[in-house]
């Protein structure tokens, strides 16, 4: 891949000390009025504040502009094939979202059409939507499985993830939704999960996280202790979806067992959020959900405030966030979760990237790191306030420069 400098760029660095940015922290982001970064080799090789000390290969005049990290996407349902117009249109007419569930809509929906998929056609799906994420900003990136629900159907979600990676010179990071929702059809489907599916992937992915949904439409919160309890037990890493539409217990339950997150929250009381915030599992808060469902919105004000650990991932998915926008995320966290935008930006970049654990290669613009790197007009507010616009200047990934360019 081509080296290349960028010169007389605003730059936007997030280098601090490690670990989650908590409270005031998350609002630095470690800004460089005018500096610029050297590119060698897919790594950034230097950087720094006036002119080029160590110059690789091309030479980028950004005449002022931003350049950031990539954002990270930290939650993502990207792999799914065909849609669900017709329950939108249902929704649109005022059908709430959990009586379509009920209808058999929903997940069960997305389910049924992966299972029908070829393994070419989940392969090409998610290989797409990753190109488009990529245009708009996003760099390393989160896949859930939870489209197949039997343990088959799951490990091919599984081995198309890892497989499309394989392909590509990005990070992307999968997560073994193996507890999404539950099959009416599938009688044994939740024994067969943790007795089956969860050592299966301990020995596929030693280390893997795994994630379920206790929520009205997913899992009970006894279905839900039982798979994460087995999967610790197995040395699997936690993640949770609890608090979307109702409190079932299911973030307590994730902090007690040590999960690493805990996704979703617009239901989340006082009590719940104070108790997530001085706890060492972070919030992942999803903003779009609040857009396409019910105008409800997670309390990321409060949450910050306490002291918690932040993330705004964009939970791309065809039924509750029809968006690969994480910067439109971004956007409506500042706009109705009273986030600054530079809070916003750190629980999209450096936040994110501490929890899929790759803060060492992304995140932040630092020597020897991944050269995922996006160029905004203006300052980085313009990330955030350019809503629906074409998406960054240009981005970069992995040093290839540039991977996606908008022609002024």
């Amino acid at each position: 891949m081509p080296d290349a400098t960028i010169r007389n760029a605003r730059i936007v660095t997030l280098r601090g000390a490690p670990g989650f940015r908590r409270g005031a922290d998350l609002g630095r982001l470690d800004v460089i009025e005018k500096g610029w970064v050297s590119v060698h080799d897919g790594r950034i090789a230097g950087l720094g504040a006036g002119d080029p000390v160590h110059a690789f290969g091309e030479i980028h005049d950004a005449s002022g502009a931003t350049l950031l990290p990539a954002l990270v996407d930290a939650h993502t349902h990207l792999l799914s094939v065909g849609d669900r117009h017709d329950e939108w249109a249902r929704k649109w007419s005022g059908t709430p979202y959990l009586e379509i569930v009920r209808d058999g809509g929903g997940i069960m929906s997305s389910v049924r059409a992966v299972r029908k998929a070829s393994d070419a056609q989940l392969d090409d799906a998610l290989n797409t939507r990753l190109w488009r994420t990529a245009r708009l900003g996003t760099g390393a990136i989160e896949v859930k499985t939870g489209y197949g629900l039997s343990v088959a159907d799951e490990f091919r979600m599984l081995e198309s993830i890892l497989r499309v990676a394989a392909r590509l010179d990005r990070v992307i990071v999968p997560t073994f939704l193996g507890g999404h929702a539950l099959d009416p059809d599938l009688t044994d489907q939740v024994d067969s999960m943790i007795a089956e599916g969860l050592p299966r992937l301990a020995e596929r992915l030693p280390g893997a996280t795994v994630d379920a949904f206790c929520d009205d439409g997913g899992w009970t919160l006894e279905q839900c202790a039982r798979y994460l309890k087995k999967a610790k037990s197995l040395g699997l890493a936690l993640r949770l979806h609890a608090d979307q539409f109702s409190v079932k217990g299911g973030l307590e339950l994730a902090i007690e067992l040590g999960a690493k997150s805990v996704d979703h929250l617009e239901a989340s009381g006082p009590e719940q959020v104070q108790r997530l915030a001085k706890s060492n599992t972070a919030g992942v808060m999803l903003p779009c959900c609040g857009f396409a469902l019910d105008g409800r919105y997670a309390p990321a004000r409060k949450f910050v405030d306490l002291g918690g650990a932040l993330v705004i991932a964009s939970n791309a998915n065809p039924g509750s966030a029809p968006s690969l926008s994480l910067a439109f995320s971004l956007a409506l966290a500042v706009r109705f979760m009273s986030l600054s935008p530079e809070e916003a930006i750190t629980a999209a970049t450096w936040n994110a990237a501490c929890l899929l654990g790759v803060e060492d290669q992304v995140g932040s613009i630092d020597l020897g790191k991944r050269a995922d790197l996006i160029m905004v007009d203006g300052t980085e507010r313009s990330l955030i306030f350019d809503v629906a616009g074409p998406g960054p200047r240009w981005v970069m990934i992995g040093g290839a420069a540039p991977m996606y360019e908008v022609i002024p």
